[in-house]
C-alpha cells in the first residue's frame, strides 16, 4: 500500500469521515481519494484548489508572510478541512466530516499528523 493510500485509509477510519483526498492545488487534480459518497471528490478538489489560491493571493496582497495551517469550512451538516502539506505546499489534504458523527478537534489533529508524516 502506498503512503498516500495508507494515510487516506487512516483518515477514513475517523468517526464521521465522509471522504478524503490528496490534491495537487496547482492543477486541481486528485492524487488519491477514498469515500465521498454522493460528493464528487474530483470536482471538490478543483474547487478547493481555487480556495487555497485565493487565500494565498489575499495573504500576499496583505503582506502576511505566514503559512496556512488549515482552512475550515463549516456547513449545516458537514465540516470541510483543507490542509496544505508543509513540506510540499502545492499539495493539500481535503477531508469531509459529518458534524453529528465526527469530532472536529480529533479530525484536525489526525489530518495534521498524516500531513506531517506523509511522504510523496
Amino acid at each position: 500500500m502506498s503512503d498516500i493510500q495508507k494515510g487516506l485509509t487512516e483518515l477514513m477510519s475517523i468517526d464521521g469521515a465522509i471522504g478524503v483526498s490528496l490534491v495537487d492545488s496547482s492543477s486541481g487534480m486528485v492524487l488519491g481519494y477514498l469515500g465521498g459518497g454522493e460528493i464528487d471528490l474530483e470536482l471538490a478538489a478543483a474547487g478547493n484548489s481555487e480556495v487555497i489560491k485565493a487565500k494565498m493571493d489575499t495573504m500576499e496582497s496583505l503582506k502576511i508572510n505566514e503559512k496556512i495551517e488549515d482552512i475550515l469550512i463549516t456547513l449545516n451538516t458537514q465540516y470541510h478541512i483543507i490542509r496544505p502539506m508543509g513540506n510540499q505546499n502545492e499539495l493539500f489534504i481535503y477531508m469531509i466530516l459529518d458534524k453529528k458523527k465526527g469530532n472536529l478537534a480529533l479530525a484536525r489533529r489526525k489530518v495534521q499528523s498524516i500531513e506531517e508524516n506523509l511522504t510523496i
